[in-house]
């Protein structure tokens, strides 16, 4: 499978689960996430954006990654463009690292970009280290997740035949609303399994001792 690393400009925390999602991808940054190719010991093949988050001595650090440049005003977001570099290349897996935190908009938009991902046929994680989503469709989703992390099923698109196992309040064949909270808060014992028979969401799961 060709899996690519997104290098995007929110929050990362360099656990060794986050460097173990990345080890052996094709990198490639997004504007000012590139700031975070260092911190992970990454070196990208491409870096594409408008390039007004990046700065004189990111810049100077990285000038010999080919770029891919874009004007400021532009319909889609670097990091939606740099998702679309990393297909154009053949991607079939995307871990989509600095997806989390810093602004809700920018936020729910990789949110969404994941499950439209997803639908695709696109393997896609969305990671800052320490915060995790991964998106949820009809189907069977196995999560390898440390005994007591915790973690939240957001029904999106609400939820029907939902069912968890390996949880500390497992489901069976549940309907879950739109904005309810029925599904968030829950606690891993180990692998997790979520089978889904109709509706979408995320997964949002904090990785004990990650």
């Amino acid at each position: 499978m060709h899996r690519f690393t997104i290098l995007l400009g929110g929050l990362v925390v360099p656990t060794e689960r986050l460097r173990a999602q990345v080890a052996g991808s094709r990198i490639i940054a997004a504007d000012g996430g590139m700031r975070h190719a260092q911190t992970l010991g990454l070196m990208p093949e491409l870096w594409v954006g408008d390039f007004d988050s990046a700065s004189p001595e990111l810049e100077q650090a990285y000038v010999q990654v080919p770029r891919e440049e874009h004007p400021v005003a532009k319909d889609f977001t670097d990091g939606e463009l740099a998702v679309a570099a990393a297909l154009a290349r053949g991607a079939e897996q995307l871990v989509l690292v600095g997806a989390m935190g810093g602004q809700t908009d920018q936020t729910l938009a990789h949110l969404l970009l994941g499950i439209r991902l997803a639908r695709q046929g696109i393997a896609t994680l969305l990671t800052s280290g320490n915060e995790e989503a991964h998106p949820l469709l009809p189907g069977q989703l196995r999560l390898d997740l440390p005994p007591q992390s915790k973690l939240s099923l957001l029904p999106l698109g609400g939820f029907s035949g939902l069912s968890i196992r390996g949880v500390r309040w497992p489901l069976q064949k549940a309907s879950v609303s739109l904005g309810s909270t029925q599904t968030l808060s829950n606690l891993a014992l180990g692998p997790v399994e979520i089978d889904l028979e109709g509706g979408y969401g995320v997964v949002i799961v904090y990785p004990e001792s990650a």
